[in-house]
């Protein structure tokens, strides 16, 4: 038990299976080829003479072989070593079969006297005892190899899920103090305009904000829940610009199944706000509609001349999120017309989640 457990500890997996098939195999295999001529008379007298001593070269070649290997994998271990460990197999190969055959020979020359009646051209002996070790030796280190490179490619895709969620983390903690920023400087317009308003504000905000909260440890969040949440923030900003501010919302029917990244509306609308002109002359029109694969946030241009300091947040937020979570990316048109933003709804391979099944 302790030499397996060793061989596990140095080659990733357990060789007793390939013990308990390999060596009758093998041994079988080596046997074909040194007596093929007494295989081919049907010499079965010979042949069970042979084919046990055969077996008991085989057990004791494999052996030896799977030592060194062991010794030979704890001096060399790394990837880039292989042709340290080729180079010393080789050497012990040679050495292991004289030795083997050495010890072998003298044992059943006295136990077995008519041993020595049927031994086989030694340069046939050493050529069988070479290809078949140089087999099993090449078998190991693939084996070893192939679970060692899982390992290495699960541990890869572990570090790279926590890096991916240490950087969703750090976007998400960006949101909620831009949010609660936007929200205070609405707040500001009203306090002086109307106190009574601004009141109810701070009442309808706080609901909001549960929100933001409720969905930061999130990636993602039911595209019908976000946009419960957004009907309840237009109504603050309806506090604010009353009929200045149409928003259309419509075609969504089809994507009852789908999913968003949380606050992704939200952050459309304050951008849409912040960087245009919003009055009873040149009222904005915000849109959300579905097409071509693809969530559509549309609001008409009318830049203001001069904007609040950003806080860098905002869309690139959305793109990184989104970045993150898909293939796919946030697109961005703008027009003479409009400002556009096409976010797509589709499979997310982080999270294996759906956005819309369509």
């Amino acid at each position: 038990m302790k030499r397996n457990k060793c061989f596990r500890d140095v080659t990733g997996f357990d060789d007793r299976k390939v013990i308990i098939i390999g060596v009758p195999l093998s041994a079988f295999i080596v046997s074909i080829m040194l007596f093929n001529e007494q295989y081919t008379n049907g010499d079965w007298a010979f042949l069970s003479l042979c084919i046990p001593i055969s077996f008991v070269y085989t057990s004791a070649f494999w052996a030896t072989l799977r030592w060194f290997y062991i010794k030979i994998k704890i001096k060399y271990p790394e990837a880039n070593e292989i042709g340290k460990r080729v180079m010393a197999l080789g050497i012990i190969l040679v050495l292991n079969f004289m030795v083997v055959n050495f010890v072998l020979d003298r044992i059943f020359n006295f136990a077995v006297p008519e041993h020595n009646t049927f031994r086989p051209n030694i340069g046939m002996e050493f050529l069988a005892t070479v290809l078949l070790s140089s087999l099993i030796l090449c078998m190991y280190e693939a084996i070893s190899f192939y679970l060692k490179l899982q390992v290495t490619i699960a541990e890869k895709s572990d570090l790279q899920n926590k890096h991916i969620q240490s950087q969703l983390e750090g976007l998400r903690n960006q949101v909620n103090p831009h949010f609660l920023f936007n929200s205070l400087n609405t707040l500001t317009y009203l306090i002086p305009e109307n106190s009574e308003k601004a009141v109810n504000f701070v009442q309808k905000l706080s609901k909001v904000y549960r929100y933001v909260l409720e969905s930061r440890d999130s990636n993602v969040i039911a595209l019908c829940d976000e946009l419960e949440y957004l009907n309840a923030y237009i109504y603050l900003l309806r506090e604010r610009f009353g009929e200045n501010l149409v928003v259309d919302i419509h075609g969504l029917e089809q994507l009852n199944k789908a999913k968003i990244v949380p606050l992704t509306l939200q952050i459309l609308f304050e951008n849409a706000i912040k960087h245009n002109v919003i009055s009873h002359e040149k009222p904005l029109k915000i849109e959300i509609f579905y097409e071509n694969n693809h969530l559509v946030v549309r609001n008409t241009l009318q830049k203001k001349n001069q904007v609040m300091d950003s806080t860098g947040v905002g869309l690139e937020n959305i793109r990184e999120r989104y970045h993150l979570l898909t293939d796919s990316e946030i697109e961005v048109i703008v027009s003479q017309q409009y400002f556009t933003v096409l976010i797509p709804m589709q499979k997310m391979s982080a999270d294996h989640l759906t956005f819309a099944q369509l």
